[in-house]
């Protein structure tokens, strides 16, 4: 897989091309929840041959009201996030907020994710690059997708877009699987998020809502136009989650459909 910069993480022989999975809660609720999770996710990856990144945020600093759970903070969230790795093996992705917590977090995380919304923040794109992680840059809903050149330009050798849906209207998002093909024109990794690209930004009376149900469906169209990796937010009880609880899955949901969508994701590949 000579363009895809995922060898630290890959279960596969070199130059043989995989599906990848990122996957976890979005928000660190609990030790306990994380590492439950991880667990289940370890043992899937196991048993799949799969790669799996383990995603959690030990801060969401963009939710809709000043009264949402944001998370448990940096220090107590990179301690669970560093468990995670040494229990499970998983490699670990996490959300930065601003330039001052990308040396911090990336003594923890494998992946430096930046937020949809900071997409275009150039000094944080920057400190995440000179960390030397790898670094996860969510297309912000207001970007056209020939336009993250410049993001990755910012983030470096090493960075990777995730499609996550483009605004439509009040409350609404639409994928634009035809963008799929200019993202990845771009020469980075492009990763789908099925659970953020079914939200109904600031649809739930001060939080976001979202259609789950749209989640499975949209990443198999993804996987059909190309998509590297895959992105899900997942907790055992999606309605008790503290943060996007109707757009995530449910974990079961997501391990039963990791051999269904790596099976599609070689038979497409296939056709080329």
């Amino acid at each position: 897989m000579p363009n895809l910069n995922i060898y630290p993480f890959s279960t596969k022989k070199p130059g043989r091309k995989s599906l990848f999975f990122i996957a976890g809660p979005c928000v660190i609720e609990s030790e306990g929840l994380c590492l439950g999770i991880a667990e289940t996710l370890a043992a899937a990856a196991a048993k799949e041959n799969a790669v799996i990144i383990f995603k959690a945020s030990y801060d969401k600093a963009n939710r809709t009201s000043r009264s949402s759970f944001r998370g448990l903070g940096m220090k107590r969230g990179l301690k669970i996030l560093e468990k995670v790795k040494l229990k499970t093996g998983l490699p670990v992705l996490t959300d930065i907020h601003s330039p001052q917590q990308a040396a911090e977090a990336a003594d923890v995380a494998d992946i430096l994710q930046i937020p949809a919304f900071l997409c275009r923040q150039t000094d944080l794109l920057v400190a995440a690059a000179k960390t030397g992680k790898f670094v996860n840059v969510k297309k912000g809903q207001f970007m056209a997708p020939a336009d993250m050149k410049y993001s990755l330009e910012k983030a470096g050798r090493k960075a990777w877009i995730t499609e996550r849906g483009t605004v439509f209207g009040y409350n609404r998002l639409v994928v634009d699987f035809a963008g799929i093909p200019v993202l990845k024109r771009l020469g980075a990794p492009v990763i789908f998020d099925a659970t953020h690209s079914v939200q109904t930004p600031g649809g739930g009376r001060g939080r976001s809502s979202g259609n789950r149900d749209l989640a499975l469906p949209l990443a198999r169209a993804a996987v059909c136009m190309g998509v590297d990796g895959l992105f899900f937010e997942i907790h055992p009880n999606p309605e008790k989650a503290l943060c996007d609880k109707d757009n995530t899955i449910s974990v079961k949901e997501f391990v039963k459909n990791i051999p269904r969508l790596g099976d599609l994701f070689d038979e497409v590949s296939s056709w080329k």
